[in-house]
C-alpha cells in the first residue's frame, strides 16, 4: 500500500515544476478571461439600457451606503421640459450634437496639462462621459476614472441615441445632497413638476450641476445667479446645438 503511495508521489505529472514563465502564462490566461467578461458584460448592459430604465447608479448606491437617503423617480424626457435640455446642453457640453461622445479637443487639453504637471485632470467630460460616470464609476478625479470613460462613453455613443443619452443623464445627476435626477430636483428646489420649470429655473439648475452640494438652485447665491444668467442668454438661440434632442 506504502509503496503504491510512494509510486504515485513519484508521478511525472505531478512533478511540475515552478518557474516564471509558468506562473505569467497563468495570470495572463485570468486575467485575459477577467477582461473579457467584464468588457462582455459592459456591453450586454450597455445595450440593455437602450430599451431599460436603470434603477440605481454607483452614485447613488455609493449616497445609501453612507447612510443618506436617495430621493430619486424616473421621469421620461417628454415630461421634462425643453428648457431644463437646453440649458443643460449650453452649460455641460455645448458640442453635445456634434461629438461622438468625447471631445477630443477638450480631451488634448487635459492631456497636455497632464504633461505638464497638473495633479488632477482638467474638466474635460462630455454629458456622455458625465452619464458614464455617474452610472458606473465614482466620482473622484484620477486618470484611471477618465481612462474607463473614454471607452464606455464609445459604447453609449454607439448604442444610444443622443436623446436617450440625455433622458438617462437628467435622471441620474445629481442636484443637491441625495437629491438625484430631474423630477426629485425640480420638486426639492422649485415645488415643481420637470415640464413646469421655467427658463430662470433651468437655467439655475444647470449653473447648479459643477457643485450641487455647495451650489443651490432653489436658493442661487450672487455667483449661481450670474452663472444662471449666463446661460439664460445662451439658451436663446441655442436651436442649432439641441436640435438632436429636441424635436
Amino acid at each position: 500500500m506504502f509503496a503504491k503511495s510512494y509510486k504515485i508521489l513519484k508521478a511525472p505529472f505531478l512533478k511540475v515544476p515552478f518557474s516564471p514563465k509558468s506562473l505569467f502564462g497563468l495570470l495572463w490566461y485570468f486575467s485575459s478571461r477577467i477582461i473579457v467578461g467584464a468588457v462582455t458584460a459592459s456591453l450586454l448592459t450597455v445595450f440593455a439600457l437602450r430599451y431599460f430604465n436603470p434603477p440605481t447608479s454607483t452614485e447613488m448606491l455609493r449616497y445609501k451606503l453612507s447612510g443618506g437617503v436617495v430621493r430619486h423617480e424616473w421621469v421620461d424626457i417628454e415630461k421634462i421640459s425643453p428648457h431644463l435640455v437646453r440649458a443643460v446642453i449650453m452649460s455641460e457640453d455645448g458640442q453635445y450634437c456634434r461629438h461622438n461622445g468625447i471631445d477630443w479637443r477638450q480631451v488634448e487639453k487635459a492631456w497636455q496639462e497632464a504633461l505638464e504637471g497638473a495633479k488632477k485632470p482638467r474638466g474635460a467630460s462630455t454629458i456622455t462621459m458625465q452619464t458614464a460616470k455617474n452610472l458606473f464609476l465614482w466620482a473622484d478625479r484620477s486618470y484611471i476614472r477618465k481612462a474607463l470613460e473614454l471607452p464606455m462613453a464609445y459604447m453609449m455613443n454607439m448604442m444610444w441615441s443622443k436623446r436617450r443619452q440625455m433622458e438617462i443623464y437628467l435622471n441620474i445627476v445629481e442636484w443637491a445632497p441625495g437629491v438625484y435626477g430631474a423630477k426629485a430636483a425640480t420638486r426639492h428646489h422649485f415645488k415643481r413638476k420637470p415640464h413646469q420649470i421655467t427658463s430662470l429655473q433651468a437655467a439655475r439648475l444647470a449653473a447648479a450641476l459643477p457643485n450641487p452640494i455647495v451650489r443651490r438652485a432653489g436658493r442661487p447665491g450672487p455667483y449661481t445667479r450670474k452663472i444662471a444668467a449666463i446661460i439664460k442668454k445662451r439658451m436663446i438661440n441655442s436651436s442649432p446645438w439641441v436640435k438632436c434632442v429636441l424635436r
